[in-house]
């Protein structure tokens, strides 16, 4: 029998994980510039994200508890908002596809800003 298959890694949690996930969310709804939410985009930048932010690992409820008191540490929280901020920008600038913001037509008063998304 195989290392993994021995124990019950299903417990095994991480709530730095659902923390930016959330934040990400808050962020994206109000980002002012243009950029691709396509699935690709999206969790790059939450990859790039969680690999900047300490980690919050548990297996129990009382390490839950731990984790949901390091959430409201202000300076925990405003890491996950910086390193979020700074993963949109590296996503933004650089896509790891195509990615074509139409410009707005000169002649027409109400553009569409949607992103035409190339090479998926």
């Amino acid at each position: 029998m195989a290392f993994i298959d021995q124990y019950d890694f299903d417990a095994l949690k991480n709530d730095a994980e659902k923390m930016v996930l959330q934040e990400l969310g808050r962020q994206l709804e109000v980002y002012p510039d243009k950029i691709c939410l396509c699935n690709e985009c999206v969790l790059d930048i939450a990859a790039i994200a969680l690999n900047a932010v300490k980690p919050l690992y548990h297996v129990s409820l009382l390490g839950g508890l731990y984790a949901a008191a390091i959430e409201d540490h202000s300076a925990y929280g405003e890491s996950i908002k910086e390193a979020i901020s700074t993963a949109i920008e590296k996503v933004r600038n650089n896509p790891s596809h195509d990615v074509k913001f139409d410009e707005p037509d000169e002649s027409s008063d109400s553009a569409d800003d949607t992103a035409e998304v190339q090479g998926h």
